[in-house]
């Protein structure tokens, strides 16, 4: 099955082998039914893909044979970075999920004042474990060549300022009654070099935090007439991003 995607941490080299864990293994056998001589793609975020075939499979591991590699490029042309305040952890999932297989390349998971996630310590590290799970499993599917960033952020104000980078990277806070709305940005945006996207929780942005935001060079933005829920936003706007490239 040629759309059997898997991510691998292993350096990749053409003609050579390279071992699979005992999880993936698992997968391989078990959810999609593949036996020894089987024909799967291996990436690992470094670009690009390599076809590969499973010369061995058992409950230790994947054994696989690499041969051609493929330079394929499916990453979007302008990098763009999620600010997602933090939310509810399904809706921080979600936001991961249909993000990276939209193309984001970069997501901060940050606490606001309204934000009813708290995290640190091994239940952090529990947690980006996780988060980091599920971004791999979307850019296996999705057809990803190189996985998106994962950080945690405790305040808003760790958020490098937008001020302190060049005029084509662009930084902008989602909020509804925003001044500047989407339509009249489709050309800065087109010729963006990096966009920076951030996102409020359930209740949004408080007053002080998006005047945190705007002292840092975040652009207050509009998108459309209607408020979306925390986890809609990020997807939607990754969508139109792609939509204008």
């Amino acid at each position: 099955n040629p759309h059997c995607r898997i991510f691998t941490a292993a350096a990749l080299h053409s003609h050579s082998d390279v071992t699979l864990d005992s999880e993936q293994a698992h997968y391989l056998r078990s959810v999609m039914r593949l036996t020894a001589g089987s024909h799967i793609t291996l990436f690992n975020g470094h670009g690009g893909e390599f076809d590969a075939e499973i010369t061995c499979l058992d409950k230790t591991g994947a054994y696989c044979a690499l041969s051609a590699f493929h330079d394929v490029d499916r990453e979007m042309a302008c990098p763009v970075h999620i600010i997602q305040a933090a939310c509810r952890s399904e809706k921080i999932e979600h936001v991961l999920q249909k993000g990276t297989e939209l193309g984001a390349a970069r997501f901060t998971i940050v606490r606001s004042e309204r934000s009813s996630l708290k995290l640190s310590g091994s239940k952090l590290n529990s947690r980006l474990k996780r988060w980091q799970k599920i971004i791999v499993e979307a850019a296996e599917q999705s057809g990803r060549t190189r996985l998106p960033e994962i950080a945690w952020c405790d305040s808003l104000t760790d958020i490098p300022a937008a001020a302190e980078i060049t005029a084509t990277e662009l930084a902008f806070v989602l909020h509804p009654e925003a001044a500047t709305p989407w339509s009249e940005l489709r050309d800065e945006l087109k010729a963006a070099t990096a966009i920076s996207l951030a996102i409020g929780p359930e209740g949004g942005f408080s007053p002080r935090d998006l005047q945190t935001l705007t002292n840092g060079g975040f652009l207050p933005l509009c998108f459309g007439p209607r408020i979306m829920r925390s986890e809609t936003a990020a997807p939607a706007l990754l969508a139109a991003l792609t939509a204008i490239a």
